[in-house]
């Protein structure tokens, strides 16, 4: 191909559409003192700033993409953490 022949334009959609990404649910903030981090030990409670009733938030790295609550997904013969959607962003047209 000479360069004043043009390439076709690929369709990249599908091949991004396999790329795994993480999901950060954040369940709250603490803000100990540096004293009250340095005494931190096995069995400590770290109190957060949100109570269990409130909704979580879902990031893609600095990107907060939803929010839900928390829930038990029973499975496998495991009980595991899950979020149960209760809003989602819109990710296809950021603002």
């Amino acid at each position: 191909m000479n360069e004043t022949q043009e390439r076709p334009a690929r369709d990249t959609s599908d091949a991004f559409n396999a790329v795994p990404i993480e999901i950060t649910v954040s369940v709250g903030r603490a803000r100990p003192l540096v004293r009250e981090l340095l005494q931190l030990e096995e069995g400590s409670v770290l109190t957060l700033d949100k109570r269990l009733e409130d909704p979580v938030e879902l990031f893609v790295g600095e990107k907060l993409i939803g929010v839900g609550v928390l829930e038990v997904a029973e499975g496998d013969g495991q009980n595991r953490l899950a979020v149960r959607l209760t809003g989602v962003s819109d990710i296809q047209n950021p603002s």
